[in-house]
């Protein structure tokens, strides 16, 4: 799979993504910071809005062709079958989409029970992203899932027989969670044989459930020391089972990159749909309001409620960098050249060389790459490549 930095000129054959933001739970995870609720109480009522805005927003995309179609949460797999069919019947109506788009719903091991994904396997959804985490008791009543580990091990024996294409979400880096544990999270997903595996790191983000815990002395403390290595045996794992480590959270089977994620790391355009989703034409980003009342009443007006941010080049560039040094295709020089200008080429090159001296960066076919030594550190040191 090649895939190259993109222009955001408009042309007929541009191909774009849709992702649609479904905002419900059946529980709060404890670490997680993403807009939903977890009353289904206006789940009808927001369904429609979504309809709506699908309708509303549809000459942004009139000279474009949708490829990906991505449902995530949230917890999408919340919706019924004809919910979920619904959604996709006002995308196919009112967008151009390729003959055979990726169309992803993110899932929990509880809601997929046999005759769910036998549905499924019916309809349009053509690949699964399941968010497992982990197959440890332990793990999973810290981070307060709604699942059990003999869930997600029923639920991946029964998707594999009806889904080729299938994601598993795990985390590394849980407190109590010992390396070992690690290794064995990772070797069950192996054995089901599923091409894709996305994995991150424990992050303590303000004002959740678990930074409270932490501070509280409930849970303890992350430990990144503890992170780094477990994200280290996640690669060395993975790679030496025939996995590429295509972005720094990603790692897919030849065939089975996410195309919607990579179109992202690719600076491609997409609409963000209901409450909370972001927009991005290449020129600006838009975001919806993050309430799923105040979204409802607006689109029952034909009202999309979002603020846009126009982006500078300074911006465009520091998005760039940000997602292209978490890739395995790095920043292309060249691109950056002509698309930013020559003086951003040499600010780049200038920010990176203590970076590359130390090993945790080198240049490669006119790439700026991260070695293995630095991948973990790839965040901390693209936000040292910015342009403020």
């Amino acid at each position: 799979m090649n895939l190259k930095p993109q222009t955001s000129s408009s042309n007929q054959s541009e191909r774009v993504g849709i992702y649609i933001h479904i905002p419900f739970c059946k529980q709060a995870c404890f670490y997680c910071d993403f807009h939903f609720s977890t009353s289904l109480k206006k789940k009808d009522e927001l369904i429609e809005a979504l309809i709506v805005e699908l309708d509303i927003r549809k000459n942004e995309f009139k000279n474009s062709t949708v490829a990906t179609i991505y449902f995530g949460g949230g917890t999408p797999s919340v919706l019924t079958l004809h919910e979920i069919e619904s959604i996709l019947d006002a995308v196919f109506l009112h967008y151009t989409v390729v003959d055979d788009p990726e169309i992803t719903l993110e899932a929990n091991p509880d809601d997929l029970t046999a005759s769910k994904i036998i549905e499924l396997s019916k309809s349009k959804i053509n690949r699964l992203s399941i968010g497992v985490q982990s197959f440890f008791e332990a793990d999973l009543k810290l981070m307060n899932r709604a699942h059990n580990a003999a869930e997600a091990k029923k639920c991946l024996t029964l998707a594999t027989q009806y889904f080729n294409n299938i994601s598993v979400d795990l985390i590394y880096g849980i407190p109590g969670g010992t390396n070992q544990q690690w290794q064995e999270n990772i070797q069950t997903v192996l054995d089901f044989n599923i091409p894709h595996i996305s994995s991150y790191a424990l992050t303590v983000e303000p004002k959740t459930a678990l930074d409270a815990l932490i501070k509280k002395g409930k849970i303890e403390d992350v430990n990144e020391r503890q992170a780094e290595t477990q994200f280290r045996v996640l690669i060395e794992q993975l790679t030496a089972h025939g996995f590429k480590h295509y972005e720094l959270s990603n790692f897919a089977k030849p065939g089975y990159y996410s195309i919607n994620n990579s179109a992202y790391w690719q600076g491609k355009k997409y609409i963000g749909i209901g409450p909370s989703a972001h927009s991005f034409t290449g020129n600006s980003r838009s975001w919806n309001v993050a309430n799923n009342s105040k979204y409802i009443k607006a689109l029952a007006s034909k009202i999309l409620p979002s603020e846009v941010e126009y982006l500078s080049v300074n911006d465009k560039y520091n998005e760039y960098v940000m997602t292209g040094l978490r890739t395995m295709w790095g920043l292309s020089l060249p691109f950056v050249e002509t698309q930013f200008g020559l003086d951003f080429k040499l600010y780049v090159l200038e920010q990176s060389n203590k970076y590359i001296e130390d090993g945790l960066l080198y240049i490669e076919a006119n790439c700026l790459k991260v070695s293995d030594k630095g991948k973990f550190l790839s965040d901390g040191i693209a936000s040292h490549l910015f342009k403020i």
